[in-house]
């Protein structure tokens, strides 16, 4: 089902605005007195005059809030404004359904709304950063592990790990919909006593309508299904802030292999007037744990009693006004970080050549390997790197003297050997197969995104 016309522009802040989940109420309403007109429930007649007038400006805004203050009750306070203004045809609204029915439904309309926006922006870091790894697959830099030096990779390499932990993040935001964005309608307590025995047709016919899938108990305590979209954004959030963690260390002053490209003018620090701080990298980390710190309350908001938990749905309804529109914000900051990256080639190979001959020793540990064995090779080359250092023409003098090498190693082969720069394994091909899925995925993701707003 398209969007209404009547919602207002969505953004991150007006998604869960007062008009947007009025709508979507009004929305799941007009769906119900379809799926019933179309079963005979209700007369043809009565759905089309309750969708003729179940717009926010046609019911206006202040009524609808005016009758919510005075019940406590927004469900019932729409109904009644929406009974009065579609005359005879009001006499069907809201026919066997009940409050939490809608409020959920129309919730998750406007999730998967987002959802949606969330796509375009991750198909938007996706294709930015596969442009980055395919540009840079060849660039030799250090690898790290443990923050330590260690075998030499392409900047490449390194985002091509970001693009497929993406992929996967995507994978999974993908799967959970087949399990969140459903139709949790079932009348008081999930059994459809009110559609003398139809309920199950009306289901059908409403999740088609709403582009819902169904479930076999629509019940009202069913908030799983939320706790497993707040855990789904936060996995994203765990990846987004990884990335944007190990983008803020490489800008670090003492690495220095990657910048954010900022605009002229910008202003680092109001104390030193020559420092530049990266800005958006920042934000990303700081929305990215406010985003995973949602798991708890929405793991708490699951754990419903009986066939209704008015107190459980509360605790929900909070965790996904704040976390939804979040994992859209960090997706829009991402994709705007993800514009910004520029490595720095010459300082990434000035780190690379810090390491001297460390960083591709193991390259000349497995020349020695077929002489020697590997345990030998590697015990004999330790030994000459803790003595000679990393320097690696004196390291190749002293591996081409090992008198358990017979001469079989030269001084110019070892010195080759530990050239780093060229020790770069597969890195360039795996820069250049990530890039290609990522421009696939991106493409993909837009391909299933609605039209822009």
């Amino acid at each position: 089902m398209k969007d209404n016309a009547d919602m207002t522009q969505i953004t991150p802040e007006t998604l869960f605005s007062p008009t947007n989940i009025w709508q979507s109420w009004l929305d799941v309403e007009v769906a119900l007195a379809h799926a019933q007109a179309d079963l005979g429930i209700i007369p043809p007649s009565a759905a089309e005059g309750i969708a003729a007038v179940a717009q926010v400006g046609t019911l206006g805004l202040e009524t609808l809030e005016d009758e919510a203050r005075r019940t406590h009750a927004p469900i019932h306070a729409l109904t009644k404004v929406l009974s009065d203004r579609a005359g005879q045809a009001g006499r069907y609204v809201h026919w066997g359904a009940t409050t939490q029915n809608v409020m959920q439904t129309g919730r998750l309309l406007l999730m998967r709304r987002a959802q949606e926006r969330l796509y375009r922006h991750l198909a938007s870091a996706v294709d930015q950063l596969a442009a980055l790894a395919r540009h840079h697959a060849e660039t030799p830099m250090i690898g790290r592990t443990n923050r330590q030096h260690a075998l030499p990779i392409s900047f490449g390499f390194k985002v091509a790990s970001w693009i497929e932990e993406l992929s996967r993040t995507v994978a999974r935001l993908e799967s959970m919909e087949q399990r969140v964005f459903v139709l949790p309608f079932g009348g008081a307590v999930g059994a459809m006593h009110a559609f003398d025995g139809q309920g199950q047709a009306v289901n059908r016919l409403m999740a088609e309508r709403l582009g819902l899938s169904q479930m076999l108990v629509p019940g009202r305590a069913v908030n799983d299904i939320f706790a497993d979209y707040v855990a789904q954004l936060a996995l994203w959030a765990t990846t987004a802030e990884r990335i944007a963690r190990e983008l803020y260390a490489l800008m670090s002053e003492e690495i220095n292999e990657v910048a954010e490209t900022l605009e002229p003018g910008v202003v680092g620090s109001s104390t030193m007037p020559h420092k530049i701080n990266p800005k958006r990298v920042v934000h990303v980390i700081a929305m990215a744990a406010d985003l995973r710190s949602a798991v708890i309350p929405a793991m708490e908001g699951a754990l419903t009693a009986n066939e209704g938990d008015a107190a459980a749905n509360h605790l929900v309804v909070r965790t996904l006004d704040r976390a939804c529109p979040l994992a859209w914000k960090l997706a829009q900051a991402f994709d705007e970080l993800c514009g910004l990256i520029t490595a720095r080639p010459v300082q990434m190979a000035a780190n690379l050549d810090a390491s001297g001959a460390n960083s591709a020793s193991e390259r000349l540990m497995m020349l020695m390997a077929p002489l020697l064995g590997h345990l030998q090779a590697h015990d004999l080359l330790h030994d000459v790197l803790t003595t000679a250092g990393p320097d690696p023409d004196m390291v190749a003098t002293k591996v081409a003297a090992l008198h358990q090498l017979k001469g079989s190693i030269s001084v110019d082969v070892a010195r080759a050997a530990l050239d780093s720069r060229t020790y770069l394994g597969e890195s360039s091909r795996i820069a250049q197969d990530a890039a290609m899925m990522g421009h696939k995925l991106a493409k993909r993701l837009r391909d299933r995104a609605d039209p822009v707003d």
